[in-house]
């Protein structure tokens, strides 16, 4: 449960909300990223790591804030059907490759991107 309190009192919120995500693109930066990787228990952040993150937002760039999360992990997907699909895109981005890799990618995530079955966990 959130602590009104503790939200008003934190800056680390002034530029994202309480669930981490970013409340403008300009405050964005690869450094950024990494640190919120590492945040995360993401280590090291390959190549393919940075095609989402980069994918996303251009998605959200192109369209805004998507109305539906299968529609954004059926084109990740798409970029990744050699490499295993959803399989690989789970072994990323443990979260989620829809909730967390839109968090890193610094954009809202899409709608109901938070359900387990998009890898979401507390």
């Amino acid at each position: 449960m959130l602590d009104i309190n503790h939200i008003i009192n934190d800056e680390g919120l002034q530029y994202s909300d309480p669930e981490g995500n970013m409340y403008n693109l300009e405050h964005w930066s690869p450094m950024t990223v990494k640190h919120m990787a590492q945040e995360e228990g993401l280590e090291e952040l390959t190549e393919d790591h940075w095609h989402v993150i980069y994918t996303l937002r251009n998605l959200y760039r192109e369209n805004g804030r998507s109305a539906n999360s299968r529609v954004v992990m059926r084109i990740l997907e798409q970029d990744f059907v050699n490499e295993g699909g959803r399989r690989y895109l789970y072994e990323l981005f443990p979260k989620g490759p829809v909730s967390q890799g839109s968090r890193l990618a610094g954009i809202p995530a899409p709608l109901y991107s938070r359900d387990p079955s998009f890898g979401w966990a507390a």
